[in-house]
Formats: structure tokens, sequence, C-alpha cells
């Protein structure tokens, strides 16, 4: 499953995140917030990655004004790895060598179209195992 969810700072690009996954049958569910009413980015953080690590093969994407804040907050949940991108090359290689299950992006920082070419990155590139399986259990190594 894929969940996304934003503070106010995000809600303008999830919501047209939304429109994208529901113009390409994408099955996500949205886990707040709502409105632009300002809300405080750890807590949706936190909601969407208990949600995530239900399944190893769930994603999340957390979205607020810069994505800093949803991506420290993320990265604090055991079996977390979220990775900032604002590129396609960084949203690729976080999936490829990181085995990143969680996106985290800047609302205020990125246009639409870009948030959704880094979205379809993400979604469309897999772990490449190999030599950087190791570091991933090194990360999970720490997290113990």
């Amino acid at each position: 499953m894929l969940y996304i969810g934003s503070d106010h700072g995000g809600f303008s690009l999830k919501e047209y995140l939304k429109s994208y996954f529901e113009k390409n049958n994408i099955v996500f569910e949205d886990l707040g917030v709502y409105t632009q009413e300002s809300f405080d980015y750890p807590i949706i953080a936190e909601k969407l990655c208990c949600e995530v690590i239900k399944d190893q093969n769930n994603k999340g994407i957390l979205i607020c004004g810069t994505g800093i804040g949803v991506c420290i907050a993320a990265n604090k949940v055991k079996g977390i790895r979220a990775a900032l991108c604002s590129d396609t090359y960084t949203s690729e290689m976080s999936r490829k060598h990181n085995n990143a299950n969680v996106l985290c992006m800047g609302g205020r920082v990125l246009g639409n179209d870009k948030g959704v070419d880094i979205v379809k990155s993400f979604l469309s590139t897999d772990f490449e195992g190999g030599r950087h399986l190791r570091r991933v259990d090194q990360i999970i190594k720490i997290e113990r």
C-alpha cells in the first residue's frame, strides 16, 4: 500500500499528487492533513510511518514545507528509511541504494509537476541489493 501525508505546508502538493494517483489508478491512502490549517508535522510523520512498517511492501510519501521536518521525524521510527528528495536522481538512488521506504518532499520547494516526476521515480525503482544490502543491514543494526 502507498500512504501519503502532509502538514499544512505540504497540503497543496499532496492534493495534486492525489489527483495524479487517481488519474493513473494508483491505489493510496491519504492519512491527512485534510485542510491547510496549521498542523504539527511530527504527528503525521509518525502516523504514516507506523502504517508503512506494517508490511515490507508498503511505501510512504511525506510532505511538509521543506521536507526536512518530516524526514527527521520519519527517521526516528524504527524500520523507516526516509529520504528527502528534490530531484528524480536522488529519488531513484534512495530506492536503488538505500531501499528507502518513505519519500519526503518540500511542498514549498517543488513545483507540482516536479513533485510528480520525483514520485514516479521513487515508485518505479527497485532496490538493487548486493553491496547495498550490506549497508542497509548496517543501518538496521544501528537502530537496535
